[in-house]
């Protein structure tokens, strides 16, 4: 995950057409913390973060307060709502989604796989998302990109790609959680050999009876 981090923002900062936007913002965030999640210790998680934006000349902080602005900004709305924000190219749409629309409108624009996370981040907020499948809701942001302009081929290619990423990371972490777990009991029972041990030794042998 590190890895493909430091590539992907190595590359777009030198990008004349890049511009940080709320659906890098959220894309990033959103990657970072759901891949980071089995990283340990915990207190070293935001400032490796830190390290992967600077390394590119991005600001960590600023990403996540932008992305935490984008996520207060969109409130809860409906799907349909949302939707219709798109189709009416930003018309009456909360700042994240009218600022991403301006700027893939913008003939320097470049995309990132990012920003297809990051779409699909926040419509995780409207309301009625939770009960969709997210199958369902990964093919409802293909077709909300590819309204906004965003090809539908990337998108689903880099949808998917999350998806089956974040699936493999979610099973490395329960395997490690799995060793460790048995580790600890194994260890538990080998110190518990070693303390009746030396009990049992130092028990007294019965004194034989008197005929």
């Amino acid at each position: 995950m590190v890895d493909e981090l430091l590539v992907e923002l190595h590359l777009l900062s030198r990008q004349k057409g890049f511009r940080s936007d709320p659906l890098f913002a959220c894309g990033l965030i959103q990657v970072f913390d759901s891949f980071a999640k089995g990283y340990k210790p915990e207190a070293q998680r935001e400032p490796l973060l830190g390290a992967l934006c600077a390394a590119s000349g991005f600001d960590a902080t600023a990403l996540r307060q932008q992305r935490d602005a984008a996520m207060g900004a969109m409130g809860s709305p409906s799907v349909e709502q949302v939707k219709q924000w798109i189709e009416q190219e930003g018309n009456g749409a909360p700042e994240p989604v009218a600022a991403a629309l301006a700027s893939i409108r913008r003939s320097d624009f470049h995309y990132s796989r990012l920003m297809a996370v990051g779409l699909l981040s926040l419509l995780e907020q409207a309301q009625g998302a939770d009960a969709m499948d997210p199958v369902a809701l990964r093919n409802y942001a293909h077709d909300l990109g590819g309204a906004m302009g965003l090809l539908r081929e990337r998108l689903d290619k880099d949808l998917n790609l999350y998806a089956s990423n974040l699936e493999k990371m979610a099973q490395a972490v329960e395997l490690m959680e799995e060793t460790v777990a048995a580790e600890r009991r194994k260890r538990e029972r080998q110190q518990q050999g070693l303390t009746s041990g030396p009990e049992a030794e130092a028990a007294p042998e019965a004194s034989p009876s008197v005929g």
